[in-house]
């Protein structure tokens, strides 16, 4: 039960500090949706689509003004379309995205992923068509997002797909020049892909999971700034367990959002994904919480350290809440989405190499990060290996969704808007990688992946 005081801490908390519901996502399967031809393929997907998701959106905006809890996204997940469209006689899956398109504006969704290839191990004739697909897909369409999976602590990592990504975000990011390169955005390059993920870009339904369900994702980094004020100067224990406590309250909330969701759709409930996820505005960061720690700015020496904890103590605060935790559940850091991400990459303190050290301990990886237009397609695709080995290495996902911004050089700053932010564009290593990207095949797999 709760009382008076409680309920009192949670207004306060949605009403000052930023607290909502990032999304209510609805995984949909359209294994069901396969065809040889491809208007009808497209047709099915349409249909099941709209079907399934007619009251999504409807339904959030009535349990959003019911409980009074902002719910900021109402999104769709479906099946990697590689594994739908491989049935289809054509060599262009473009049309499949813009059927996704299309289903997702008739249900008044804010995005719809699925737009993905899983290729750890290596490439059917189908992955590939996909990923060829991308950039025109992508530059075709308003909401919809892709993502690929290029390895896997039990597969190790596909370099020929890794090469692939490479090339592909390269040609996208010239096919939405006018806007920045915002075509990138909307694309995640994975190690260890998660099949139940309610966040965009890298949401799609996985194949182990049932028919369609709900899954809701919630955030707070205002809220646990906020809580850490209160323990100013105080050991490291006692900044964690603030940290638990808080999580443990924003995802009860979360929990209540998901039951209801689920109950109103007559659809399973899936997962509670705990993310501190950011936003640009002033007071929902997650490099201010950092900064609340002791750091003189973001980016600096023990920022690692203090993101280590914060990951840890918001998963341990979340699975007290719920016996439905699952997703990313952490941390994110994507640069472009963070007031305080941003103004540290601008000061010098942020930088890729810092970032890259920082995916080790928190949820995802190289997210919103602009770079030079003109960096070779051979350096992302390094930039991509580099990521992918340390979720590989280390059994966690870890994800790239990096923009090389056309016309742009370090210093400059890349615009994108609302939640996206703005992207100020970092260097990266002048020394080439190329030889290295070439070689191709597949990097092993680590010992770990023996264990059972």
């Amino acid at each position: 039960m709760l009382n008076q005081h409680e309920i009192m801490q949670t207004i306060q908390m949605i009403d000052q500090q930023h607290l909502d519901v990032r999304t209510i996502t609805m995984g949909i399967s359209l294994l069901s949706c396969a065809h040889s031809e491809v208007k009808a393929a497209c047709d099915n997907i349409y249909d099941k689509i709209t079907r399934y998701a007619e009251k999504l959106v409807a339904t959030g905006e009535a349990i959003e003004k019911e409980f009074g809890i902002p719910i900021v996204n109402k999104r769709i997940s479906v099946t990697p379309i590689a594994l739908v469209a491989a049935a289809a006689r054509t060599d262009n899956y473009a049309p499949f995205a813009a059927a996704l398109d299309r289903a997702a504006k008739a249900t008044g969704v804010n995005f719809i992923g699925g737009f993905s290839a899983l290729v750890q191990k290596g490439m059917t004739e189908a992955d590939r068509i996909l990923i060829r697909s991308i950039p025109e897909a992508l530059s075709t369409t308003d909401i919809v997002c892709s993502s690929v999976n290029v390895g896997s602590t039990k597969a190790g990592i596909d370099m020929d797909a890794v090469a692939m990504m490479g090339r592909t975000i390269k040609e996208l990011a010239e096919r939405t020049a006018d806007r920045g390169g915002f075509g990138c955005a909307k694309l995640v390059v994975f190690c260890n892909a998660v099949e139940d993920n309610p966040f965009m870009a890298g949401a799609f339904h996985g194949v182990g999971e049932p028919e369609r369900v709900i899954n809701v994702g919630v955030s707070g980094p205002g809220v646990v700034h906020h809580a850490l004020q209160s323990v100013r100067g105080q050991p490291f224990d006692v900044v964690a367990e603030t940290i638990k406590k808080t999580a443990f309250r924003i995802t009860r909330m979360g929990q209540l959002v998901a039951q209801e969701a689920s109950r109103r759709l007559d659809t399973p409930f899936g997962i509670v994904d705990l993310s501190l996820a950011p936003t640009p505005a002033v007071g929902d960061s997650v490099a201010r919480i950092l900064e609340e720690m002791g750091l003189e700015v973001c980016g600096t020496h023990g920022t690692t350290a203090a993101l280590a904890l914060l990951n840890d103590a918001v998963k341990k605060g979340g699975v007290m809440a719920s016996s439905s935790v699952g997703g990313l559940s952490g941390a994110f850091i994507p640069v472009s989405e963070d007031e305080g991400m941003i103004a540290a990459a601008r000061s010098g303190a942020l930088t890729l190499d810092k970032l890259e050290a920082m995916t080790c301990v928190c949820s995802v990886g190289l997210d919103m990060i602009a770079v030079p237009g003109d960096t070779p397609a051979q350096t992302i695709s390094a930039i991509i290996a580099d990521e992918a080995a340390i979720g590989m290495v280390n059994s966690k996902t870890t994800a790239v969704r990096i923009i090389p911004a056309p016309g742009c050089g370090v210093g400059d700053t890349v615009e994108f808007g609302g939640l996206l932010g703005s992207a100020p564009v970092q260097p990266v290593h002048p020394f080439s990688a190329d030889a290295f990207v070439a070689r191709g095949g597949r990097i092993p797999a680590p010992m770990q992946s023996l264990k059972n």
